[in-house]
């Protein structure tokens, strides 16, 4: 498995699928996850891309440090080793997909560097939101959030392979559609990865530096109609996610100067890990060149 050089310090564990100078895809992953969350994608769009699925920092088996979160496990920190990486690969006019934490970095790249990217493919968190994520609702859905400041999250559960099997169950069951259940192999996959010693904090520095939905939706501005995202943007929107709700989207073209909402039906929060061939249809379609009009 090749690693990234190292930006900040920090190299990044991927994978290299399909063949060089198809349309190239980059996939990312969320919390609680790590690059196998995109395998299904991937397989459905090697034969016609070249697809690069990395770990995020500080997930997988991608580098993790003691740095300070705000720093090096934001958003725009995340970004930089993403760009850094398509650099490194030779890699422009990507189409950019994600989900949760990749949604977020996909967002970033997509306002950092548009010259880099053709589109943009993602799920929720979206911007927008406000102070509606204060709602009775949501507040008993993001509790997790505040728990990830807390040391006693690495107390209870980094280093603990048995903890972080039924702390990341909990989640997987939770906020997945009706018809999908989590695997033991998916969960045994997931747990030896967050179990290991330093994991689980690592992977929570996401939190810790404010990138989750809760600070960032307090925090944020719409930006002036000319510092939108230029990127062309498809949000594929799940019916069941208990995160965020449809309605949310109201706002987006504040945010985007192209955006389409997509409904999902049928799955929650895991939209490719629940429907891999949608979100993979959605990629795919981004991807293509435009048709000549005669």
């Amino acid at each position: 498995m090749p690693l990234s050089t190292a930006t900040d310090g920090f190299r990044l564990a991927y994978d290299r699928h399909g063949e060089p100078g198809a349309p190239p895809v980059l996939l990312l992953h969320g919390w609680p996850g790590d690059r196998t969350d995109m395998a299904a994608v991937a397989a459905r769009l090697a034969p016609a891309h070249e697809v690069v699925v990395p770990d995020l920092r500080g997930f997988g088996a991608s580098e993790k440090h003691d740095r300070d979160p705000a720093e090096q496990y934001s958003a725009a920190a995340q970004a930089r080793s993403l760009t850094a990486l398509l650099d490194e690969l030779g890699l422009s006019g990507v189409v950019v997909a994600g989900y949760d934490v990749g949604s977020r970095v996909g967002q970033q790249i997509a306002a950092d560097r548009p010259d880099l990217l053709r589109a943009l493919v993602v799920t929720p968190p979206a911007p927008g939101v406000g102070r509606r994520i204060l709602g009775e609702d949501p507040v008993r859905e993001f509790w997790y959030q505040s728990f990830h400041q807390l040391d006693l999250a690495r107390e209870l559960v980094d280093g603990d392979t048995r903890a972080a099997r039924a702390y990341l169950r909990h989640f997987w069951s939770h906020w997945s559609g009706p018809g999908f259940t989590p695997d033991d192999e998916r969960l045994d996959h997931l747990a030896a990865v967050y179990g290991a010693p330093g994991a689980f904090v690592a992977s929570i520095n996401w939190y810790r530096s404010g990138g989750g939905a809760v600070a960032r939706s307090l925090a944020e501005t719409a930006p002036d109609p000319a510092d939108r995202v230029t990127v062309p943007t498809t949000f594929l929107w799940p019916e069941h996610d208990p995160l965020f709700p449809r309605d949310w989207s109201d706002r987006l073209p504040e945010f985007f100067t192209e955006v389409t909402v997509t409904p999902v039906d049928g799955v929650g929060h895991f939209v490719p890990v629940e429907a891999p061939q949608v979100f993979a249809d959605a990629v795919a379609a981004a991807a293509a060149p435009p048709r000549t009009v005669r």
